[in-house]
């Protein structure tokens, strides 16, 4: 366990170990942080900026944190801003573990506690509304299930498909090692940002969110196995010369069994980079596919759509509320991940555990 107390030592791989940890535990429970449904509107409150609030009434005297009813009014044709209408009359106080919009824990259990809200007629919106007043910390939380769970989806499908192919090219060699090499070779040549905008566009258009989700992961699985695939291979070749995978043949193992069970595991360290490091390329081709509207459709969230606003100038100027959130999440999870990878990558070098 050399590799795991050098791992703790690493200060910036606890930092995005952290960070991990925390967003996806946020996401997991999202139905119980968030503290609004993500679809529901409020009315007249299309793009609030983030709530103010309150801890003394409107007479001064302290009552703790509290929000105030408010709206939006009429448009300012000059500026392009609107006014906000407080309702200085009705406080309401935040409060811990409130009763709110129905949703299901886990996507399972009925439940309708929030881990915060208001008791009252005032609404906290953390990070502000959208242009169809939905809470925009909501859509986050919400959006960050999408966005954080297409990146793990993804590595299951394409990692086994990369281990087996290059698995299977090292180890038989010859005419089989050609054949899987040159397919490689092909996929690595195909710009995959072009190729997943081009599949993207041709789905239907009636889909889901659901089944847009899984064909995205499908797409962006098929086009990254093959970087692996040639890695492995150059491994296999070597580990397959060694004594203990030469008895295995000798005692007449299948090539498919000493693949998988003495081979492939020799890979491991690699791989658990390799996923690592991976992960937010896929968490990235979501975002890029939802911010040009190719990927998951509103009104259903993901980071990459919340994103697609910025291409309006004047919520970016008006409303950066909107903008910042999700593009600050996606650059700290992409981040994250690759302090993470690089953590890894130093305490499994075998150099470094020599040392």
């Amino acid at each position: 366990m050399d590799w795991w107390q050098k791992l703790k030592k690493n200060s910036l791989a606890r930092v995005g170990a952290g960070i991990l940890i925390t967003l996806y535990t946020i996401v997991l429970f999202g139905g119980f942080v968030a503290p609004y449904d993500p679809y529901t509107s409020q009315p007249d409150g299309a793009l609030l900026p983030p709530t103010q609030v309150y801890w003394r009434d409107a007479s001064g005297d302290f009552i703790g944190p509290h929000v105030y009813p408010t709206t939006q009014g009429p448009v300012d044709l000059e500026t392009g801003e609107r006014e906000l209408r407080t309702d200085r009359t009705q406080p309401s106080p935040i409060r811990l573990f409130v009763q709110g919009d129905r949703y299901r824990l886990f996507g399972l259990i009925p439940a309708n506690i929030h881990l915060f809200g208001t008791a009252g007629e005032g609404r906290l919106n953390i990070l502000g509304t959208d242009e169809q007043a939905r809470d925009q910390l909501s859509r986050l939380i919400y959006g960050g299930q999408i966005s954080l769970s297409i990146g793990l989806v993804g590595i299951l499908i394409s990692f086994p498909l990369g281990m087996l192919v290059g698995g299977i090219s090292g180890y038989f060699g010859g005419w089989t090692d050609a054949l899987l090499m040159r397919l490689v070779e092909v996929l690595m040549t195909i710009p995959s940002i072009y190729l997943l905008v081009a599949l993207a566009a041709v789905l239907p258009p009636g889909l889901t969110s659901t089944q847009r989700f899984l064909l995205i992961v499908v797409i962006t699985s098929f086009v990254g196995w093959s970087g692996l695939a040639r890695v492995i291979r150059g491994q296999v070749l070597s580990i397959k010369q060694q004594q203990f995978v030469q008895a295995s043949k000798v005692l007449g193992a299948n090539p498919l069994y000493i693949i998988v069970r003495h081979v492939l595991p020799q890979t491991a360290s690699y791989i658990v980079i390799s996923a690592t490091l991976a992960v937010p390329g896929f968490i990235v081709a979501e975002s890029v596919l939802s911010l040009i509207g190719l990927g998951i459709q509103q009104p259903d969230p993901s980071w990459g759509n919340l994103l697609s606003t910025a291409t309006n100038a004047s919520i970016l100027v008006l409303q950066p509320w909107l903008v910042w959130p999700p593009a600050i999440l996606i650059i700290l999870t992409v981040l994250a991940f690759n302090l993470l990878g690089d953590g890894l990558r130093d305490a499994l070098d075998p150099r470094s555990l020599q040392r």
